[in-house]
């Protein structure tokens, strides 16, 4: 894990907050502030000449705003984790979503209506916990150098079928989504149920990008909601999904039930859940992410005999979901995010053709 100063670029419109990013900054050990910018023309500039670890990105700008300052930095070959600022507006969730599509390493809330102190200490908290996760992806590569390349895909084995996907996610995972859910073919036989850990007040605005760029049809789940196959489900941030039956029919079950490792919703839930209804007929996917949810759920979806696959370190954002589950023995293929979505369906035809 990297473990000198992270140096950090502080980009917003707005003087108040740049002032009190900098003021916060300032109280976060191992943090040195090599510049700020007004807008996002001088933000380009500025991090091309200082080459920082960490820009703070407002989203809204007038001019370039915080997903064309991305995408420059893009073209400039310069890749700082970029943590977005964002406001809840109608506006705001939507483009944060498409921010971090972009590429963008995770995003914080401009608190709204809150006194100064208590907006401050919010900030200071929402910021240590993401510095934290860059520190950790930026150890991530040398973890990734370790581990012997696959010299073959392995063969589904065994005469299983699989009746459902779930795919869990957190820091990184909706650009890991994005590489994921859009290959998957519209006739997949199977539902697809994703958790990614985000706030309650973006989900619908991942749903409908994801949506967008898919051939199969993602929705935000919605409690009593019917399952079938060729479409992909997204957990609502701030609540749990996971799955039941209605007569004959399986529907979706939204529950606010106590956070399982500080997350709600969970991907232990949902995959603890789905392996209890499908007989443990489920194919898991574990894509980039602090922390070690989905290390329960998995655990218990291999006693009944489902299959995990794991997101290889290399081209995690921060590889630690995955890290635990394949820690853990219960990995049985590790994939390139790129190969993610036709490993699936390798492993569903697979197990259809036994």
């Amino acid at each position: 894990m990297f473990t000198g100063v992270l140096k950090v670029v502080v980009v917003d419109d707005s003087g108040l907050y740049r002032q009190m990013l900098l003021t916060v900054l300032g109280r976060i050990a191992g943090v040195e502030v090599v510049g700020t910018a007004a807008d996002g023309d001088a933000a380009v500039d500025l991090i091309a000449r200082v080459r920082p670890d960490v820009v703070t990105l407002d989203v809204q700008m007038p001019g370039r705003d915080g997903i064309e300052v991305l995408r420059a930095l893009k073209q400039h070959g310069l890749s700082p984790r970029s943590i977005m600022v964002s406001s809840l507006t109608a506006q705001g969730a939507p483009t944060t979503v498409a921010a971090l599509m972009e590429g963008a390493f995770d995003f914080i809330l401009k608190p709204i209506g809150l006194d100064l102190h208590v907006t401050r200490d919010m900030i200071q908290r929402e910021l240590t916990e993401k510095l934290a996760a860059v520190r950790e992806s930026m150890g991530a590569p040398a973890v990734a150098a370790t581990l012997p390349p696959p010299t073959r895909w392995p063969v589904p084995s065994g005469g299983a079928r699989f009746d459902a996907i779930v795919i869990g996610a957190s820091t990184g995972g909706p650009q890991a989504l994005r590489s994921v859910i859009p290959l998957l073919p519209a006739d997949l036989p199977v539902p697809v149920f994703i958790v990614q850990h985000i706030p309650p007040q973006f989900t619908a605005s991942l749903a409908e990008r994801l949506a967008g760029m898919s051939r199969m049809r993602v929705v935000e789940a919605a409690d009593g909601m019917v399952v079938g196959p060729g479409r992909v489900f997204v957990a609502p941030g701030g609540r749990h999904l996971g799955v039941g039956r209605r007569g004959e029919q399986v529907v979706c079950v939204l529950d606010d039930g106590p956070r399982r490792r500080g997350c709600r919703p969970s991907v232990d839930h949902l995959l603890e859940s789905a392996g209890r209804l499908y007989d443990g007929r489920v194919l898991a996917a574990v894509l980039t992410g602090m922390g070690c949810d989905g290390l329960d759920g998995c655990r218990e979806l291999k006693k009944r005999g489902g299959a995990v696959l794991a997101q290889s370190a290399s081209g995690c954002v921060v590889y630690g979901m995955p890290k635990a589950v394949s820690d853990a023995g219960l990995v049985d293929e590790m994939v390139p995010l790129e190969q993610m979505a036709a490993r699936l369906s390798a492993w569903l035809q697979g197990a259809a053709a036994e």
